[in-house]
């Protein structure tokens, strides 16, 4: 059976797209190939290794996911921070300018800004199109968006920006990281570049660090010349790891739609929460743009307290969604981004981007949503029924 990204679904292509096929056993699963020493010369008079990103396992996460964002090609990372910081390299050189979006993963916003201007690359900040236009050079040579963004959710229009690159020759890149490629596919908006923390969503799990580039195969032979370098390569098993994940990602991003969208529509009527980040909610500010272009609006939200300093409070009384680092796994998360995933920028910075010291994010997992809404129901209560407990209980 021939997989045709153009005509089967996404389920469909997340299982079979990419799948490697066992000649000798006809086995349903990708064999994983171990060794790191190939043989060569050999019929294909290929150069095998694992640093080259051309290993059978590595193969097999590029072909599914070039299918599942309708590119032409795809590169697996051994991170997501090796993925953003190999397509910003081998696409920026000194006395170039790039334009990035405000309010980006802190881990992004880390690298962009400690360690391209030591390289030469002057820097421009902007929240929409209008801003990226406005700050557009003749040296600029990249634009790079999230959305929807990490924390605050904020979506940008993706065909406009694309729009935007190609009249002035500007690659433009995203990284697709909450949308993941089943709720939004940027790359037929006219978007140049994919990125995706596979960390994430795509495996799941929460047991496996991987990204992602995916995009034309001229784009990825040019990230794939200084990966090669860069050495940011994913072994595999781990690749065995994805692979078994992405199987579900379907399934799966369905259930933490459903439910990111029943918890924020909760916490939005709570007395205690004053305001939820959330593109599902007609009154989030995005939620035209992402109405447009997302068939889903994903499985994250954020949220402030009305009281901020409850904040340690709730945190220390909920059982079954879990204060943790990460996101995108198939257990509910919480987290204070000014105190983890921002932490590393100034308080001014923070500011700039709209982090308040009292946002929480709230990765939705697939439990039964009712559970997750007396978890923060009694989380969020003004009386004493559930006391704070100083480790975490079993919620069962």
């Amino acid at each position: 059976m021939t997989i045709d990204p153009h005509t089967h679904g996404l389920s469909t292509l997340c299982i079979h797209a990419g799948t490697h096929l066992d000649q000798a056993t006809g086995g349903a699963c990708s064999p994983i190939f171990t060794s790191t020493a190939y043989a060569f010369p050999n019929p294909a008079n290929a150069n095998i290794y694992p640093r080259y990103f051309n290993t059978p396992n590595q193969q097999v996460i590029n072909r599914k996911l070039a299918a599942l964002e309708k590119g032409e090609g795809a590169l697996v990372f051994g991170s997501g921070m090796a993925a953003i910081s190999t397509l910003l390299l081998a696409n920026l050189k000194p006395g170039d300018h790039a334009i990035f979006q405000n309010d980006l993963y802190g881990g992004s916003m880390r690298l962009i800004s400690s360690e391209l201007p030591r390289l030469g690359v002057q820097l421009s900040w902007g929240a929409n199109v209008a801003d990226f236009a406005a700050a557009l050079r003749p040296e600029t040579r990249l634009i790079y968006v999230e959305s929807p963004s990490n924390p605050l959710l904020h979506c940008v229009d993706l065909a406009e920006m694309a729009a935007l690159g190609k009249r002035h020759g500007v690659l433009t890149v995203i990284d697709n990281t909450f949308a993941t490629p089943i709720n939004q596919n940027p790359l037929p908006l006219g978007i140049d570049a994919v990125i995706h923390s596979a960390t994430k969503y795509l495996n799941g799990h929460s047991d496996v660090n991987a990204g992602v580039v995916v995009a034309s195969a001229e784009i990825v032979s040019r990230v794939t010349g200084s990966a090669v370098n860069f050495g940011g390569m994913l072994d595999a098993h781990a690749c065995s790891q994805l692979e078994r994940g992405l199987k579900t990602l379907a399934l799966r991003v369905q259930r933490h739609n459903e439910n990111a969208e029943t918890l924020a529509r909760f916490l939005a009527s709570h007395p205690a929460v004053s305001k939820v980040n959330y593109p599902g909610l007609p009154e989030h500010p995005d939620h035209a743009i992402a109405a447009r272009q997302m068939r889903g609006f994903g499985g994250m939200l954020s949220f402030e307290l009305r009281q901020p300093e409850q904040l340690d409070r709730l945190l220390s009384r909920l059982r079954i969604v879990m204060p943790a680092l990460s996101l995108g796994g198939v257990e509910s998360l919480i987290c204070v981004p000014s105190r983890s995933t921002h932490r590393t920028m100034t308080p001014a910075e923070r500011r700039r981007a709209g982090i308040s010291d009292g946002l929480l994010r709230v990765s939705a997992g697939i439990e039964d949503v009712q559970d997750l809404i007396n978890d923060f129901t009694d989380a969020l209560a003004g009386d004493d029924r559930r006391s704070p407990a100083s480790t975490r209980e079993s919620p069962l």
